[in-house]
């Protein structure tokens, strides 16, 4: 099997750091487009596909929240019950990944970037989609680490029991919730602390969105660098048995609006009992890990047979990933089991069983412990090639029920 070439991971890490690539914006069609090149060299033909997007979650969301502050400030009961369950509505719609009907009344007037190639065995009846994304995402003080790190000083059993990362969405989802139970029952109780959470999502939300886009190393640029170690891996050493789409998205974290596009495009040429999701984000931070569930109000469940499949060919080849942890935050590879697929996902954790840098200025290059992506670039290719050895184990066993 091949070894992934760490020079070209961590030329990737540090040249695509250094554009800012804010979801749907001219810095993250750059993005894609040397991304597509890298891939040409591959000796792949790439093609670029943009999307209608938003481009961003704080503002359909702080619009939301802040519209359920107002009713619940103003204080009149059919008011904070027609506004808050509108809220509440579109708080669902946007956090479970779903169709984001709120937001196609906003209007998505940005466009979105995709990069797609296809490698392996093109005539192949199974296919494997690995997808990544490019875009970068903002910072905010809800991801200032310092609060963490003082619990981890303070109080470090806190994070050693812990097996799934905060829920902070419920906070946002709570607020108009109980804006809306404030209206229909009277309680002054609920109005107020819905109207308090409200405020306070509010603030976040509005707060994110005056930010810049912090570099992205780790978050996903790590990604991106392990479907170009694919690529020259499966080049250096072709398998038979398995298409696999290379696949990076933007729009990420604006809640997968590339991810969504890629679906539209996709899906109908991509059976569901033959095709698998891997998504690799964030492979950066020092353990490596196969999440069980995620989502950031409704848990989705990765499939349990493509993660045994996944963590067995990881081991053979000598990269080890974690079990047993929940994310409370939004993938691409949710998007897939919304839609029915197969998949699972590659993250990694610190010692606080979260993404090092997750959303904060420090997510640099210098900061990416590239001896994790590579092994996550290890363990994606022998994933492929264990989908393309039970490929050729099921050929064999049809001939030989044919021959009999």
């Amino acid at each position: 099997m091949a070894s992934p070439d760490r020079d070209l991971i961590e030329h990737t890490v540090r040249h695509l750091a250094s554009l800012e690539r804010a979801s749907a914006s001219e810095g993250e069609r750059r993005a894609a487009e040397w991304i597509a090149e890298r891939l040409r060299e591959e000796g792949l033909d790439p093609v670029l596909e943009d999307h209608p997007a938003h481009g961003g979650y704080w503002w359909p969301l702080g619009v939301a929240t802040g519209a359920a502050a107002l009713a619940g400030l103003i204080g009149r009961r059919p008011l904070m019950a027609a506004a808050g369950a509108a809220a509440t509505a579109a708080v669902w719609d946007d956090l479970v990944i779903w169709r984001h009907w709120t937001r196609r009344l906003a209007g998505r007037r940005k466009r979105t970037w995709n990069v797609v190639a296809e490698a392996g065995d093109p005539l192949a009846r199974r296919t494997l989609v690995v997808v990544a994304h490019h875009d970068a995402a903002h910072s905010g003080a809800i991801f200032d680490p310092r609060l963490p790190d003082a619990i981890d000083r303070i109080a470090p059993w806190v994070f050693q029991r812990l097996d799934t990362s905060p829920p902070l969405m419920w906070l946002v989802f709570a607020g108009p919730a109980l804006v809306t139970a404030g209206g229909a029952t009277g309680s002054r109780r609920a109005r107020t602390l819905g109207t308090l959470l409200s405020l306070g999502s509010a603030a976040a939300f509005a707060d994110i969105g005056a930010r810049r886009p912090v570099p992205g190393a780790n978050d996903n640029l790590t990604g991106v660098a392990v479907v170009l170690a694919v690529a020259r891996m499966l080049r250096e050493e072709p398998v038979e048995g398995v298409r696999v789409l290379l696949v990076s998205c933007g729009g990420e974290e604006a809640f997968e609006e590339g991810m969504q596009g890629f679906a539209r495009s996709w899906w109908p040429r991509l059976p569901r009992e033959t095709t698998q999701v891997l998504a690799v984000d964030t492979v950066g931070s020092p353990e490596l890990t196969l999440p069980e569930r995620e989502g950031m109000l409704r848990p989705y469940r990765y499939d349990p047979e493509l993660k045994d499949l996944v963590e067995r060919a990881a081991r053979d080849a000598g990269v080890p990933l974690r079990r047993g942890l929940k994310f409370s935050f939004g993938s691409d590879a949710l998007v897939a089991v919304r839609d029915g697929y197969r998949a699972a996902l590659m993250g990694s954790v610190n010692r606080r069983k979260a993404p090092a840098n997750y959303h904060w200025p420090t997510d640099t290059p210098d900061n990416v412990d590239f001896g994790s992506v590579a092994g996550a670039a290890t363990a994606v290719d022998a994933t492929v090639r264990a989908i393309a050895a039970q490929a050729s184990a099921s050929s064999s066993a049809r001939a030989a029920a044919t021959a009999s």
